[in-house]
């Protein structure tokens, strides 16, 4: 009756460097009623039947082919760096199918790495923000039927009524336990539907989610309207955002920052409100000239008017920020309103959410302190100020995101510093964690990070001719 126990294999005498193999079966099965004492003996006998080699030589051939099939880039193989560079491509193209839901289209940030809850609140769990960032990934690895399938039937089917997503979720589509909300996860989907068309062309795509997308800024627009105190009588958003919050203490919940840690509002999280913005106005600009849509007058009113307040909040946004996420001392960006920690989510001003342009002077005041303040004596970046997490290492995400900005402002030479910082730390088979020990300089905790191995295929398609 305890949940420890063992196997045990009789293999005999191994003498010196000899090598002995042995074939282990393990068959799974749900434990319904149908399933029986006569029907496993059945199976274990069928079990027992298979040719192993020729089960492995076909597992070896199907995989092959998909790395094949999913090789967009013509990687060099000629030192041993190169090699690394490979071994990490390959293998993320062999992590993605594992980290997929087929049925559902929903993506897992990571397998299991804390099943006991001793570090964190687990990690397989689908962040609608973390999918996003993998989804531009998969476009570019040929896997463009997977982001729709997210997109078209994941998406869709967890988004509630009020047009926003909860902060994670199950694979199947279920609702995961949850201790806040984010409002960067509803706006990532906005950003990234967009993105997916920009790479495939597919205005049949877009016309299958411009609702989605529809409900998600309305409810952005609510959000926006509230923290930023837009007061216009005649403005519709406060109108709807009155009569639907008027019984639930007139607010939307207040969000989490991308980390989870502090809850307020940050630098990112309007930063991806945005990105959001800017997406759907080429969403409309796209489908506007569709048949349908442009015989239909209301909608076509529809579209204006929301395109009106959008345009709105855009401005009323930059203002904001300038004015409460701006350090007038320092002349640089804050990640909050609550206090002036360095955080390299600020990057997501730039990119992906092009608020500001990487070459702005205030964005270069905050690049050069973020230098100060987060990166690292081993070359890599840190997330935040003072952050202790797992004894406060560098991210594979964050040194890479500043990997992405160093390449948009052609300093292509930090910019592969970053890179092969990521790069050295992979394990020998090829998987990026999420952070890096420094006292190592090996991959560390969570081994196989969905998001990592997403920086590290943006970062080498800009960067090929580079290395």
């Amino acid at each position: 009756m305890s949940h420890d126990s063992s196997i045990c294999y009789g293999i005999g005498t191994l003498k010196p460097n000899e090598e002995k193999a042995i074939e282990i079966y393990i068959t799974i099965n749900d434990n319904n009623e149908n399933y029986k004492v006569d029907s496993i003996e059945e199976e274990i006998e069928k079990t027992k039947n298979i040719d192993f080699e020729k089960e492995y030589i076909h597992t070896k051939k199907y995989w092959s082919k998909y790395v094949k099939d999913h090789t967009k880039l013509e990687l060099k193989e000629n030192t041993t760096q190169d090699k690394k560079i490979k071994k990490i491509y390959n293998r993320t193209i062999l992590l993605y199918p594992l980290l997929m839901n087929e049925t559902t289209g929903g993506i897992s940030a990571s397998v299991e790495v804390d099943e006991n809850l001793t570090q964190c609140g687990r990690y397989s769990y689908c962040w609608p923000r973390d999918a996003v960032f993998i989804t531009k990934a998969l476009d570019m690895l040929g896997m463009e039927k997977e982001t729709e399938k997210f997109y078209k039937n994941f998406c869709k089917n967890t988004q509630s009524k009020s047009g926003m997503w909860e902060q994670r979720f199950y694979t199947d589509g279920h609702l995961a336990p949850c201790w806040g909300y984010q409002i960067d996860e509803t706006a990532s989907v906005v950003y990234g539907v967009y993105d997916h068309y920009v790479r495939t062309k597919n205005e049949k795509f877009l016309k299958d989610t411009v609702k989605m997308c529809e409900k998600a800024i309305h409810f952005l627009q609510k959000y926006i309207a509230q923290i930023m105190n837009i007061k216009e009588e005649k403005d519709i958003v406060k109108k709807e955002l009155e009569e639907e919050y008027k019984d639930k203490l007139d607010k939307i919940p207040v969000s989490y920052d991308l980390w989870e840690m502090h809850e307020g509002i940050s630098l990112y999280s309007i930063a991806s409100i945005f990105g959001a913005y800017e997406a759907m106005l080429k969403i409309y600009e796209t489908i506007e000239t569709d048949k349908e849509i442009s015989s239909n007058r209301l909608k076509q009113e529809s579209i204006s008017k929301n395109k009106e307040i959008i345009n709105s909040q855009l401005e009323i946004m930059k203002k904001y920020v300038l004015k409460n996420l701006f350090n007038e001392e320092t002349k640089t960006y804050v990640r909050n309103i609550e206090d002036q920690k360095m955080d390299i989510s600020i990057l997501g001003a730039v990119i992906p959410f092009k608020m500001f342009s990487a070459k702005e002077k205030n964005i270069l005041n905050t690049i050069e302190k973020i230098n100060l303040t987060l990166r690292t004596y081993t070359g890599g970046y840190k997330r935040f100020e003072g952050d202790h997490y797992r004894n406060g290492n560098p991210w594979i995400i964050a040194t890479l995101w500043m990997a992405l900005y160093c390449i948009e402002v052609k300093k292509y030479d930090e910019a592969k510093e970053c890179f092969n910082f990521a790069v050295n730390a992979s394990t020998e088979h090829g998987f990026l964690g999420e952070q890096v020990d420094n006292s190592t300089m090996q991959s560390n905790w969570v081994i196989g990070l969905g998001w990592s191995h997403a920086m590290f295929v943006l970062v080498l398609d800009k960067l090929m001719n580079k290395l």
